[in-house]
């Protein structure tokens, strides 16, 4: 075989392997953009309006945090650590009606504190601790975000810009409250143990403050994507103070 029929052959090659490579890549891409999308919900949309409608570098962004989260195991969190968590989730809740600006800072410190137990980064850096839930708890974690902000918005009279009204901090929280749900949900081996007879503690802080509410009540919430009721609690406008 002469010299020239080998280097015609090798081009030929690299060719077809270019072809392939570049097939394969815009295959890639196209799915990538698709399971961002599925992967991320909602949390795909903001990336996207961040980077003023560029989807390429949002999605550069969110596989970017795949990258860097993506093989993180969130950790158990102990029954009687759930148990004290939720208890001062109750308090929160009931913190609201006298110093809503108070509980929303309470509840962001709490957040943060229960991601960190379950394996999250550390707190202190909200950041990457958001972009970390973010891979795992894409559906909720917008609501820490606001909790964060508003906990952190100038307070009245600053003079430092506008404060979160009463009822932006209400709204705040309560969204947040799905993401510290999903947090500190019982592990598959607690749910069948659950199921045999013992109480979920959850039950706990969702209902001990419906006391507070009336028969004419009526800002029940129920997350149907979930399957889940959202029990009446102290958040109610008639009750709290300064709305």
């Amino acid at each position: 075989m002469s010299t020239g029929v080998i280097i015609l052959l090798i081009v030929v090659a690299v060719a077809l392997v270019a072809a392939v490579v570049a097939r394969s890549v815009a295959a890639r891409g196209a799915g990538g953009g698709r399971g961002l999308k599925r992967r991320f919900g909602p949390e795909y949309d903001r990336a996207v309006a961040r980077h003023d409608g560029d989807a390429k570098a949002a999605e550069r962004e969110l596989e970017e945090r795949v990258k860097r989260h993506g093989s993180l195991r969130e950790q158990p969190l102990e029954s009687s650590a759930r148990e004290r968590y939720l208890v001062r989730w109750t308090a929160v809740q009931e913190q609201f009606v006298d110093s809503p600006r108070d509980a929303v800072v309470e509840a962001d410190r709490l957040i943060a504190e229960v991601a960190g137990a379950r394996g999250f980064p550390d707190g202190a850096g909200f950041d990457e601790q958001l972009d970390a839930l973010s891979v795992h708890h894409a559906h909720h974690v917008h609501g820490y975000r606001r909790v964060h902000r508003a906990a952190h918005a100038p307070t009245a009279g600053s003079g430092a810009g506008p404060a979160a009204g009463t009822e932006e901090l209400r709204e705040a929280l309560v969204e947040a409250r799905a993401l510290f749900q999903d947090l500190t949900a019982p592990a598959r081996g607690e749910d069948k143990a659950l199921s045999r007879g013992k109480t979920d503690p959850r039950k706990k802080t969702e209902e001990a403050p419906a006391t507070t509410r009336t028969d004419t009540d009526t800002d029940t919430n129920t997350d149907s994507s979930r399957g889940r009721t959202h029990a009446p609690w102290a958040l109610n406008r008639r009750h709290v103070k300064g709305s």
